[in-house]
């Protein structure tokens, strides 16, 4: 059994990290570099950064913040948020990103997918996926931060993404995000069964339990959260020392 990562994640509004739930009301929570550093110390396995309205405001990702980030950090290091062609990911990579991760602009450009597994490598591109689920358990993919839905459906989506070259999905559950009620793991689970890549499992942890369960349930790869290290609710090192107890393989 692969060792299951835990991945807090740095979502950025205006060079700051912030937490919001359901995609909204969001607050301002700390400093990215100072935080990166930190869970970095503290035993995460990876750290996630996404600038969560560069899309939305039709800009870039702040390269320069990447890299101060970067300059603190000693563990992989996932980076999106505004990369909409293969120049934007480059940048990213010298700012000292180890993968990048797609979204919105994957769903307008699958292509993109290719392209940047052909020229960077699957290991390389991760593609995030937003998705809201209505009473039917159908669930809608959305773009530009949560704030538009698509014609796209979540599982047929992550599949394409697959055949496409992606080396990862994160999958963020909207209905989910900042409950703080537990992870997606029926669907979750179905994906896991679906694709042969690892999948990163994005909103709703609350408590440790929540990530014993998204790693038998849900059968995710790795648990991502933030608003529970931001606020030190749950320290890393404390759920990795729960988790081994459990018998979750983790570093």
């Amino acid at each position: 059994m692969l060792a299951k990562r835990i991945i807090p994640c740095l979502d950025i509004r205006n060079g700051q990290t912030v937490k919001g739930v359901n995609f909204v009301n969001i607050q301002e929570v700390g400093d990215p570099v100072e935080l990166g550093a930190k869970y970095a110390a503290e035993g995460a396995d990876e750290l996630c950064f996404l600038d969560i309205t560069a899309t939305h405001e039709g800009r870039k990702t702040f390269v320069e913040l990447v890299k101060r980030i970067a300059a603190h950090l000693n563990i992989p290091f996932t980076v999106g948020g505004g990369i909409s062609e293969l120049a934007d990911a480059e940048k990213l990579l010298s700012a000292g990103a180890d993968k990048i991760s797609i979204n919105s602009s994957a769903v307008r450009n699958p292509k993109l997918i290719d392209e940047l597994a052909l020229n960077f490598g699957s290991q390389f591109v991760v593609v995030a996926i937003d998705a809201r689920g209505d009473e039917n358990d159908h669930w809608t993919v959305t773009v530009n931060g949560g704030r538009i839905p698509t014609d796209k459906e979540l599982f047929s989506w992550a599949k394409e993404a697959e055949d496409r070259g992606a080396g990862e999905i994160l999958f963020t559950s909207m209905n989910h995000d900042g409950t703080k009620n537990g992870f997606a793991n029926q669907q979750l689970s179905r994906m896991a069964d679906m694709l042969k890549i690892p999948i990163i499992a994005s909103g709703g942890a609350g408590k440790k339990e929540h990530f014993v369960d998204v790693f038998t349930e849900g059968k995710a790869d790795a648990g991502l959260a933030a608003s529970i290290f931001h606020y030190n609710e749950i320290p890393i090192p404390v759920l990795k020392k729960y988790l081994k107890e459990k018998g979750i393989v983790v570093r």
